[in-house]
């Protein structure tokens, strides 16, 4: 009787200890296990280590032998696949009017559905509505990739493209930069289809002065040097950086200014005047400004080619709603005018554009993933195409993991948000992708999606596929 007594005393106090142990584990909401973890920075892979996820952070990475320290209300065994942080476009556009709002919106699940878990907005004609969805999605009214917005865009008198500010004065620059301010905008895209030089370099400094982060195309008028130096963030397509690859760079701009010469023209002066010397000296130079580019190669690619692949067969179509379709046909249409020798140098532009992709990563300058998706931009499908585009940055001389961070370190660098982003690390935010195979050693691996976590929610294949049926459906059923 007496033994009776002492085992059930020692069973109680031993349960009395697992109820101690179990009230000082840490609630977290998921862990992620068994999965080799991608540090796409260090271009390093490490395994035994879970990933701990409470609400929309990540809160600790910890070696499996401490999960029995946390409670998780769910644990996802990743054996035999590969973790590493969501990716970012940093070029997109959302646009086409009002009435084209809602095919717009049916963008948003084609991001995550492809691991993309940020976008960068470079403004279109709907800033207001994505200033919305922007906080909307911050907010978890509404499914989507983070968003970081420009809102309209600066552009001269009486420009080209619909929903800009025009600015025509320093006053006017002024008055612009406010009204972005007062909205919020992560930060100011400059377009040059009708600004002077002038008010350009203006735009630049105020925007510096302000403490506010530039996206630009680039004025033919003047080397591009001036833009770098007055404190220009990214270049906006790579094919602008041609013109700084000749020593006649500066002779060029000035036949541009007095009207003597076209962007084509100067395009095609470039690629006879080229001189890598004098490229890695003007890449070296755009460097020590901090100045990034953001080369759009896919896009360039689609247009530049249109005369051997018409595209009009994709299977992709089938996500995109016929107003976006249309908006297509612009380019197709002015491609079409081109006879040989114009396809011929869009040919060339593209393919000597993208070969400066090696030099300006061996100069150092940061290359930031975007591709140009949304409306206008042929065939360049929101969510595939920033696949499309890093496999180009390894097929013209990038290594898989300096595609890897152009698409995912990069672009928080240029936002000043690597505090939250870039990596899989206690304190980011949980923003993940979870692949079949290993993106280090293929890049094509990013495509092999097997879960995507974005702000902390959970999205499997089955679940990711109900969001791509989703939006085939919504297309489908009008028309």
């Amino acid at each position: 009787m007496h033994q009776m007594n002492k085992l059930a005393a020692a069973l109680l106090a031993a349960g009395l200890l697992n109820t101690a142990f179990a009230a000082e584990r840490i609630a977290v909401d998921v862990a992620l296990t068994q999965a080799t973890i991608i540090d796409v920075a260090a271009g390093t892979r490490a395994t035994g280590q879970s990933v701990l996820l409470k609400g929309d952070t990540i809160i600790a990475v910890v070696k499996d032998a401490e999960l029995k320290n946390y409670a998780p209300k769910k644990v996802i065994k990743l054996r035999g696949k590969y973790l590493m942080p969501g990716l970012w476009d940093t070029h997109v556009h959302f646009g086409g009017g009002e009435a084209l709002i809602e095919e717009n919106k049916q963008l948003l699940p084609l991001y995550l559905a492809h691991g993309i878990t940020t976008v960068r907005d470079c403004a279109g004609d709907l800033s207001d509505t994505v200033l919305s969805w922007r906080r909307q999605i911050a907010e978890g009214k509404l499914a989507g990739p983070t968003i970081f917005a420009s809102g309209p865009k600066l552009e001269g008198i009486k420009p080209m493209w619909k929903g800009t500010l025009e600015v025509g004065t320093p006053e006017d620059v002024s008055k612009a930069l406010d009204k972005l301010l007062a909205q919020g905008v992560d930060f100011v895209k400059i377009t040059e289809s009708t600004m002077t030089p002038e008010i350009y370099l203006e735009a630049l400094r105020q925007a510096k002065a302000r403490g506010m982060r530039t996206s630009g195309h680039l004025p033919g008028q003047m080397p591009l040097a001036r833009a770098f130096e007055a404190g220009l963030g990214t270049v906006e397509h790579q094919t602008y950086l041609l013109r700084a690859t000749t020593p006649r760079e500066g002779e060029l701009a000035g036949q541009v200014a007095a009207g003597k010469l076209t962007g084509r023209e100067v395009m095609r002066l470039s690629l006879e005047g080229y001189d890598e010397a004098t490229a890695r000296k003007a890449f070296r130079h755009m460097a020590a400004q901090g100045t990034a580019v953001v080369p759009t190669l896919w896009g360039s690619r689609i247009t530049a080619y249109l005369d051997q692949e018409s595209h009009h067969a994709d299977d992709y179509l089938k996500y995109i709603g016929k107003g976006i379709r249309a908006t297509y046909e612009w380019r197709v249409q002015r491609a079409a005018q081109d006879g040989p020798e114009a396809i011929a140098l869009r040919h060339a532009i593209f393919e000597k554009s993208a070969g400066l992709l090696p030099l300006l990563a061996q100069e150092g300058v940061s290359i930031i993933a975007g591709t140009d998706a949304g409306f206008l931009n042929s065939f360049n499908y929101p969510g595939q195409a920033l696949h499309d585009e890093i496999g180009l940055f390894v097929r013209y001389g990038l290594t898989p993991q300096q595609a890897l961070q152009s698409a995912v370190v990069n672009g928080p660098r240029f936002l000043g948000k690597l505090e939250r982003y870039g990596s899989v690390a206690a304190g980011k935010t949980a923003d993940l992708l979870v692949l079949d195979a290993d993106p280090l050693a293929d890049i094509g691996a990013t495509r092999k999606i097997r879960m995507v976590v974005s702000r902390g929610e959970v999205h499997d294949r089955a679940r990711l596929d109900k969001m791509l049926e989703g939006v085939k459906r919504w297309v489908a059923s009008r028309g």
